[in-house]
């Protein structure tokens, strides 16, 4: 969320921001809400302050036997009592109007995000490994003989529809143990610190992240009120939310692997086939609660974190950041890290890494107390994929593959596979 403070001091300079998300001429409707919710602030102010003075000349008037003073003092007061009332519930409806409008738009962009409408836009950082070559026609994930005994998407259309899959076997141990290779090497080298948290969450948490209210269809709601997490940034971050940490703490780094609920709103038709788009997956999630002198520069660090691990697995990938028009709603800047996948011959999302700046620490009223003394501070926050657990189990799948459907595996996983380093033809691990 913004800072109306801001948009008053320099209500050209948020235009020109928003204008670069799309928007046009938006503090001009903030500002006349917001001047309204000050002067009826204002206005019941000096009501209280009339009655107030009214109810200490009532007790005079009665001691000096003044009657009808003292009745019009005691009916002023009332009058005031009655207007105060009136005027609060009117600022309470015009500060709501003002959040809701401030809650329905999107960060601004750091200056050196490039501009532009969409994914064509954005700006390649830079590549890491070569893509394999292969003497045959590489096959998509779901196609190789050696992982169809583990991807049962029949079974789970039959218990929950489409865009669920079954894991099992070989499949399902790789997928396990991507997920624990990511969290080890994020919290024994990286220095994260491994937290489990809930799936279901409250209205506040969702709204302190940015989900809600903009995005509520694509998120999965209970009938009781909870919402299942779309990502664990919802409650990695809420953990600070109304907290005011102590500067000397500062950064937290937070991972956890955690299972991510999306409704794919909108997504009709796109990537249909296999496991590439699930309404349930696998998300080993990172988090960072910065200084806001060091969040540009942990947003490098947590770039490096993600990008590591696939340099490990040795999966090529490039990476980007994203323009005005591809960044999503919370950012203030976003790299992109995108995997190469043979089978569609082209390089796919797998982890995202944002700085989102002050933008849901205020939504969260997270802050921080400066070492030196001064009045608390809004922290800055960043969130990033580390990784998205079934994008690199495709990824594995299909850059390993082999003529026979045979699958060769990453040697860096053999310690979690039990020295296991490839999945046969007829889908064994071995």
């Amino acid at each position: 969320m913004h800072d109306i403070r801001a948009i008053r001091e320099a209500p050209d300079a948020f235009d020109a921001a928003m204008a670069r998300r799309g928007l046009s001429g938006v503090s001009s409707e903030l500002l006349t809400i917001d001047a309204a919710r000050r002067e009826t602030i204002a206005a019941a102010e000096a009501a209280l302050a009339a009655r107030n003075a009214a109810s200490k000349e009532v007790g005079a008037a009665k001691a000096r036997g003044d009657e009808a003073e003292f009745e019009r003092l005691r009916a002023l007061v009332a009058e005031k009592k009655d207007e105060i009332s009136r005027l609060e519930e009117e600022a309470r409806k015009k500060d709501a109007a003002l959040s809701e409008a401030m809650m329905g738009l999107p960060n601004a962009p750091h200056e050196d995000v490039p501009d532009g409408d969409g994914e064509d836009d954005n700006v390649e950082l830079r590549r890491w490994g070569t893509p394999p070559e292969f003497d045959f026609a590489p096959k998509e994930h779901f196609e190789l003989s050696g992982a169809a005994p583990g991807l049962d998407f029949e079974t789970a259309a039959k218990l929950s529809g489409s865009r669920f899959a079954v894991m099992r076997g070989a499949v399902a141990r790789l997928h396990r143990a991507l997920a624990q290779f990511m969290l080890d090497i994020h919290t024994t080298e990286n220095g994260l610190t491994e937290t489990n948290t809930p799936v279901l969450v409250r209205d506040e948490a969702m709204l302190g992240t940015g989900q809600l209210p903009k995005f509520a269809e694509d998120s999965y709601q209970t009938t009781n009120g909870w919402w299942l997490i779309p990502t664990s940034e919802v409650t990695l971050t809420n953990t600070v939310a109304g907290a005011i940490l102590e500067e000397g703490v500062l950064p937290i780094r937070l991972t956890a692997h955690s299972l991510c609920f999306r409704s794919e709103a909108g997504s009709a038709g796109k990537d249909t086939a296999g496991m590439l788009r699930q309404h349930q997956f696998e998300k080993v999630e990172m988090v960072s609660i910065t200084h806001p002198d060091q969040s540009r520069e942990e947003l490098e660090r947590m770039t490096r974190c993600a990008e590591d691990i696939l340099e490990r697995l040795g999966l090529p990938y490039r990476t980007v950041v994203l323009c005005t028009g591809d960044m999503g709603f919370g950012a203030r800047r976003t790299h992109d890290i995108e995997v190469w996948l043979p089978g569609q011959n082209t390089y796919r999302e797998i982890s995202s890494c944002s700085v989102c700046g002050d933008f849901q620490a205020r939504r969260m009223n997270a802050r921080y107390r400066p070492a030196g003394g001064g009045k608390p501070a809004f922290v800055h926050t960043l969130n990033g994929s580390g990784l998205a657990v079934g994008r690199c189990l495709i990824a594995v799948l299909e850059n390993g593959q082999r003529a026979d459907g045979s699958i060769l595996l990453p040697q860096a996983l053999g310690p979690w596979l039990g020295g296991k380093t490839q999945i046969t033809a007829d889908g064994a691990l071995v």
